[in-house]
């Protein structure tokens, strides 16, 4: 954009939990515009993980396994002179939560499970023991970040 930053718009929270992440979370997990299958299946995953674990609270469980999934670090391409760079760069704390959220959604996807819902579920399990296809995915990124931290100084975006 030419002119000022786009304004956050406010998201409602979820009916159940009254949590915002919640519903960014089901509003990245939607297709084509259905929010209420995209909550039924949230909702199953979160009642399948607190089944299974014996807690309680699923969410909190959900939330452990988003943490363990954010990267702190990723690369960018720039181009200096003929060659492309892969400079590491800090991750604003927002794009931190997107990133997190993607990763789990598109590894809860490719699983084997029969359901989205426990496909969710096994992901959010694996994720919250620091094990699983989105885990990996953190641990690759901050890999690469390391192995190419000799270029850092080339900057800022």
């Amino acid at each position: 954009m030419r002119k000022a930053r786009a304004k956050k718009r406010p998201l409602l929270p979820d009916p159940r939990f009254k949590d915002e992440l919640v519903t960014r979370f089901v509003n990245m997990m939607m297709l084509d515009g259905k929010k209420s299958t995209s909550y039924r299946i949230f909702y199953d995953a979160v009642d399948m993980v607190s089944e299974k674990t014996g807690e309680a609270n699923g969410l909190e469980l959900w939330k452990e396994a988003l943490n363990n999934v954010m990267p702190h670090v990723e690369v960018r391409s720039k181009r200096v002179g003929g060659a492309t760079f892969q400079i590491p760069i800090q991750i604003r704390p927002d794009r931190k939560v997107s990133v997190a959220m993607k990763w789990l959604i598109t590894y809860s996807r490719k699983r084997n499970e029969k359901t989205m819902a426990q496909r969710l579920a096994a992901e959010i399990l694996a994720a919250s023991k620091e094990e699983g296809a989105a885990v990996k995915k953190r641990m690759d990124t901050h890999k690469m970040a390391d192995a190419n931290k000799a270029f850092a100084h080339f900057g800022r975006f």
